[in-house]
């Protein structure tokens, strides 16, 4: 049976039979014979093909009467790929879903967003990904309450209130239903050691994993009071639907390509409905659901980016939590080296961010929202006047909704919208879209740090970046080979922080 044409059985049935890994989370495999379904590399002997049917989404293999595998665990995989790369309608829904907006404002707030009535959504949610709105959230939130099960020591109210129930006994009911057993019965299986007071979760991403490399960036372009970091650590503040909150999030490489590999990030919340929402956005800081082979292999062979590669596998394209805080931020950041606008962002958060109190030293504020900076005198702000006045309209603009940044518009729109506010120009926006968007095939040729990159691997920039095309054959994933050439350029994050763990 298939939920979409998107999926071919043959195709899907030869991934099943080789295990193959790199299928986890783009379909799973729904057994008739036993009512189960797995994700592809679940170690249990193979079934007939006969006896298989494919789906895109756990909800979907769920409300076709099926449960999840107590073996493979199929809904702790990262998500499809696909929905960053297309950011089609159903994959704008799937995020939004994923950040806890059907729990927040129901199917009717997700719609809205959206831009479609909540029958259309409806049906195009059911055509792709062979689920509606409601059982999208639903199977959301049993995935978020087996891990907090698993890996918490919060109670099974507190868990079923974390995870986005209504009552105790809808999570009592579908906990049972998806995974056929008892929350006593989860947690009586779970591994690893306990953290008492602690909610600690384990973020699946795929393999190959260039955590350091990561943490490199972060580190380099934080700003103080909102993010600190230290040696194989990250760490920010959140702004969060219900209240605010902290992530801590330990990166690691992961090299080893093909598996699952698992990146632990502990939470701080003011309220524990915020858990699925602080989740999710610590999936998009970490680019969780990225397919790291498919891209490190479009660029082998290519002559620039290919040794680039090599070196460091895995490099993720490093998303945002706040995607008005990250416009923002970039239009602090033009035309300055990155120490100046990180003093600048220091600055405006010490003044207008609101103060929080946290457990981890550094992490002192939010940063400033979009309504705050909307009403702020350019002429007081630490900056040229011209590019004062540029923030605060672009405050504005995301304070009204004229530009969303919360993916739930389509980009095209989003850069229009952003190119037509004063000030901003294709640079700006371009970088919003890949890091607030999630944008995988962008690239600035304007950038300094680009050229100075080429230059430094001993290639003519001119040469390189002549092409009218923008470097077609680059495509779809030029954000990668940007990351990878601004990787060239990033320092040890030893050299990049300025606070240290105490």
């Amino acid at each position: 049976m298939n939920t979409s044409g998107r999926l071919d059985p043959e195709t899907c049935y030869r991934a099943v039979k080789s295990r193959d890994r790199r299928f986890d989370g783009v379909f799973y495999t729904a057994v008739r014979t036993t009512g189960i379904y797995c994700r592809p590399s679940c170690p249990a002997r193979t079934p007939a093909f006969a006896n298989v049917g494919f789906h895109l989404t756990p909800a979907a293999a769920q409300a076709a009467g099926y449960r999840a595998c107590k073996r493979c665990l199929p809904d702790a995989t990262p998500g499809s790929p696909d929905w960053d790369l297309a950011a089609d309608v159903a994959g704008r829904a799937m995020r939004l879903i994923s950040d806890g907006v059907v729990d927040r404002e129901g199917v009717e707030g997700l719609s809205r967003r959206v831009g479609y009535t909540s029958r259309h959504l409806g049906r195009v949610l059911r055509a792709e990904l062979g689920a509606g709105p409601l059982a999208l959230a639903r199977a959301r939130r049993a995935q978020t309450a087996r891990v907090l099960i698993e890996t918490t020591e919060l109670g099974y109210a507190d868990v079923a209130f974390a995870a986005g129930f209504s009552s105790v006994r809808q999570f009592n009911d579908t906990v049972r239903e998806v995974y056929a057993a008892s929350p006593t019965e989860l947690r009586g299986r779970r591994r690893g050691p306990r953290t008492p007071g602690a909610v600690t979760m384990r973020l699946a991403v795929r393999t190959p994993f260039a955590g350091r490399a990561l943490l490199d960036f972060l580190a380099y372009h934080l700003v103080p009071g909102v993010e600190v970091a230290g040696d194989g650590w990250y760490a920010r503040t959140l702004d969060l639907p219900h209240g605010p909150g902290t992530v801590r999030i330990d990166l690691a490489d992961a090299l080893v390509a093909g598996q699952t590999a698992f990146v632990e990030a502990g939470f701080d919340l003011a309220d524990l409905r915020d858990t699925a929402a602080a989740v999710e956005r610590a999936r998009r800081l970490l680019d969780a659901d990225c397919d790291p082979i498919a891209v490190d292999e479009h660029f082998a062979g290519d002559p620039v980016i290919g040794p680039l590669v090599r070196e460091t596998p895995g490099l993720r394209l490093p998303g945002q939590v706040d995607g008005d805080e990250t416009a923002i931020r970039t239009v602090i950041g033009q035309q300055v080296s990155v120490t100046g606008a990180r003093t600048v962002g220091g600055r405006l958060v010490a003044a207008h961010g609101r103060a929080v109190e946290t457990r981890i030293p550094g992490l002192t504020h939010l940063f400033p929202d979009a309504a705050t900076l909307a009403a702020l005198d350019p002429a007081t702000l630490p900056m040229p006047r011209a590019r004062g006045r540029a923030l605060v309209g672009l405050a504005a603009a995301l304070a009204a909704g004229d530009v969303a940044l919360d993916r739930s518009t389509d980009r095209d729109a989003v850069r229009e919208a952003m190119i037509g506010l004063p000030g901003i120009g294709p640079w700006t926006a371009d970088y919003v879209a890949m890091r607030a968007l999630a944008h995988p095939d962008v690239f600035l040729p304007t950038d300094v740090g680009v050229r100075n990159a080429l230059r430094g691997l001993g290639h003519d920039p001119a040469s390189v970046l002549g092409s009218a095309d923008l470097i077609p054959q680059w495509r779809p994933w030029r954000s990668y080979a940007l990351m990878h050439l601004w990787n060239t350029l990033m320092p040890p994050v030893k050299a990049a922080v300025s606070t240290e763990e105490s």
